[in-house]
């Protein structure tokens, strides 16, 4: 059986070294023969060790004359970035070099591994402090810092690596479980939690009283106002927060999404909390119908939830960008066919990319005069006005609610059609 540390360096091999996510099969197999609190510390320590990767080479550098091969290097990030938050000293330096002594091609590492981590060990809790947030890689800072500026991208950086509580959505009396679970309530009215533990053992959950559900995620639908007798498509509905929205409110909900797989998720979901849906296995773009209102939640980058996912910028390059931008142009013009006169629709992604989000809507709004941008709806609680984009959307940062532990980056625009 695996222990944490070997799961989690086998994860950061997969990211670093393979440009997989964390999320995709062949990674999770390393957390297989844990048990649930092992699962979840091996996956804060890579989690961390991801979030922490500019400063743990800073912290090594010094005592490495040149950089080792990538197993030995994550090896010694995962171990730096332990030591740095105060570890314990004897067991992560022997687990290490244990780790080494067992491999065949880098065993001879381990004496160089015992030496460079005692040194570290020693100045690593101080030295960190004064360590810069890690900036993202240039192929993504950069395009970035030119759609925001240098001192707000300092801002999405610190709060990248302050990572994200744990929010959830409730079917009714959110102050109530707030109470219930010892968590806070977001300008948004998602209960939040800063120390969740295990999701599964929470009180509510296997009841089906509520899902987890980023405060930022959980707001395009909010703005979509389904209301009871209604029909509504979700358009890209994996893995079913927003169709569990939608489907509390009373309204006929349909949702799609291309992938049998995905859809299973969401039915168990759904299933969870005694909601009801349609749910299809199809092709965004070929679906016909009607409805009064659509919810596109359309594929993207996701850059805007590297704080809970700091895998993202290590394992991907930017260059699959472009193809989703086009994706995205395609699913909204094909989701305005589908909204009956005097409905409306909802376009969002998690992305920080203005190609993914302002553009969009601003190019759709041109190519569509029968839509207008409704900005009346996002006059309501935690928006601040300046959020409000020009085209007539609302654009979400890392940064916003920095006090309570931000949010993840999101776009999105209510678009009415006449």
């Amino acid at each position: 059986m695996p222990t944490p540390r070997q799961a989690a360096l086998s994860m950061l091999n997969q990211v670093l070294t393979e440009g997989r996510l964390m999320s995709e099969p062949a990674a999770l197999r390393a957390l297989e023969g844990l048990d649930a609190p092992s699962k979840a510390r091996a996956l804060r320590l890579a989690n961390e060790t991801l979030r922490n990767l500019e400063r743990a080479d800073k912290l090594l550098k010094p005592h490495l004359r040149k950089e080792p091969a990538p197993y030995v290097m994550n090896l010694l990030r995962l171990a730096t970035l332990e030591l740095a938050q105060g570890g314990d000293a004897h067991g992560v330096v022997n687990e290490a070099v244990a780790l080494l002594s067992k491999h065949k091609k880098y065993g001879a590492m381990k004496g160089l591994a015992n030496a460079v981590l005692r040194k570290v060990a020693a100045e690593a809790p101080e030295k960190i402090k004064i360590l810069r947030a890690p900036r993202l890689p240039k192929w993504l800072r950069g395009p970035l810092t030119e759609a925001y500026s240098s001192e707000i991208m300092g801002q999405i950086e610190k709060a990248h690596l302050a990572g994200a509580p744990l929010d959830i959505s409730v079917k009714s009396g959110a102050t109530a479980w707030a109470d219930t679970l010892g968590g806070t309530l977001t300008p948004f009215g998602s209960v939040r939690l800063a120390e969740a533990g295990q999701v599964t053992a929470l009180a509510g959950f296997e009841a089906g009283d509520w899902w987890v559900q980023d405060t930022a995620a959980a707001l395009p639908a909010a703005l979509l106002n389904a209301k009871a007798g209604e029909s509504v498509l979700d358009m890209c509905c994996a893995p079913g927060g927003k169709t569990m929205q939608l489907a509390s409110t009373g309204a006929t909900v349909t949702a799609l999404d291309a992938s049998e797989s995905r859809l299973a998720r969401v039915r168990e979901n759904l299933t969870r909390t005694k909601l009801s849906a349609t749910l299809l296995c199809e092709d965004a773009l070929t679906h016909e119908g009607t409805y009064d209102a659509v919810l596109l939640d359309a594929p993207c980058s996701a850059t805007g939830t590297i704080r809970r996912h700091p895998d993202l910028p290590h394992a991907k390059t930017g260059e699959e960008f472009g193809a989703l931008i086009e994706l995205q142009a395609q699913m909204l013009a094909h989701a305005a066919g589908l909204v009956k006169s005097g409905g409306r629709l909802v376009f969002c992604t998690c992305s920080l990319l203005p190609d993914e989000g302002e553009v969009q809507v601003e190019e759709f709004l041109d190519m569509h005069p029968e839509f207008t941008a409704d900005t009346s709806v996002l006059a309501r609680d935690g928006v601040d006005p300046a959020w409000i984009t020009e085209e007539g959307g609302l654009r979400l940062r890392p940064d916003y609610f920095d006090d309570i532990g931000g949010m993840d980056g999101f776009y999105m625009a209510v678009l009415n059609r006449a």
